[in-house]
């Protein structure tokens, strides 16, 4: 029989759930307090919605209480949405949905500073975007994401083509800063771009699901490589080895997962067989029908 859902699976699931809407709210909180009272643009989505703001603000003369990028930005989301949900899968699409309406609610909610917190712009980027990248990152790493680029970065890697979350990224804000320096002026869109490298840098470091991993487990529980099949959908090629102490029969499973799962697997193994021996090693290149997974 397999193993069910236990109530560490649920801890687990609502702790991801929680994270996902706690760095959605991060992430707003650290464009609203640092990059928006100093004029500066965020990186996809959020950055189009804010020009897109500033427009109807200052040319079309739509006036406001709160800051309406989040309403504009969640617009804009939505059809990325229906996308994630059709073609992603279920699980992506309700954290990705809940990472964005916490994203809407804390920049609407949280009020812009009328000046600065820090005066400094260069200090202001780099706090901006060291607190924006964490919260991102800290979705990503509970698997959902932050809307916007990376929905579409995660299908179109999922569809088997070159163009991965980071090269969508990479033209769409390109764009979005060339507009800056077009519709502002050259520092705006100058700044904004040493948030976005900030930004972009403590994500990756916080997010590390495309750390692949090989995981080897030496067990004589055989349900373990069901167990992987099931909960995780990774592939297992296993044999039957001996110990050369022992002489004594073992099953040996070779596996490849990404760094998120190596916990996963881990939780696996000791509810299935605690004396098991693993062997993950780390940073391996991985060519074939391998799923990488945001």
């Amino acid at each position: 029989m397999g193993m069910g859902v236990t109530k560490e699976t649920v801890k687990h699931e609502a702790l991801q759930y929680g994270k996902v809407i706690i760095g959605g709210a991060i992430f707003a909180a650290g464009v609203n307090l640092f990059i928006v009272p100093l004029s500066l643009y965020s990186c996809g989505v959020v950055g189009i919605a804010q020009i897109i703001r500033t427009i109807l603000v200052e040319y079309a003369g739509l006036s406001s209480s709160v800051d309406i990028a989040g309403f504009i930005s969640l617009l804009i989301n939505a059809p990325l949405f229906i996308m994630a949900y059709r073609t992603i899968s279920r699980t992506f699409f309700i954290k990705t949905a809940l990472n964005v309406l916490a994203q809407t609610v804390t920049f609407t909610l949280v009020p812009i500073p009328g000046t600065p917190v820090i005066d400094d712009m260069l200090t202001s980027c780099i706090i901006g975007g060291l607190i924006s990248g964490y919260g991102i990152g800290m979705a990503l790493r509970a698997s959902g994401c932050g809307g916007g680029l990376d929905i579409l970065g995660v299908y179109l890697t999922k569809k088997g083509t070159d163009i991965s979350v980071g090269k969508i990224n990479l033209i769409v804000n390109a764009v979005v800063y060339a507009i800056c320096a077009f519709l502002f002026d050259i520092p705006t869109a100058i700044y904004s771009i040493i948030y976005m490298a900030c930004f972009s840098l403590v994500m990756d470091k916080i997010h590390y699901q495309n750390i692949n991993m090989t995981a080897m487990i030496f067990t004589k529980n055989s349900q373990i490589q069901q167990e992987i099949l099931k909960q995780l959908g990774r592939g297992v090629t296993y044999w039957t080895g001996a110990g050369a102490y022992t002489q004594k029969e073992t099953h040996v499973l070779v596996t490849v997962i990404n760094k998120y799962e190596e916990s996963h697997v881990k939780r696996i193994v000791e509810e299935l067989d605690p004396n098991a021996f693993v062997i993950f090693n780390e940073g391996v290149a991985v060519e074939g029908n391998f799923e990488r997974r945001l």
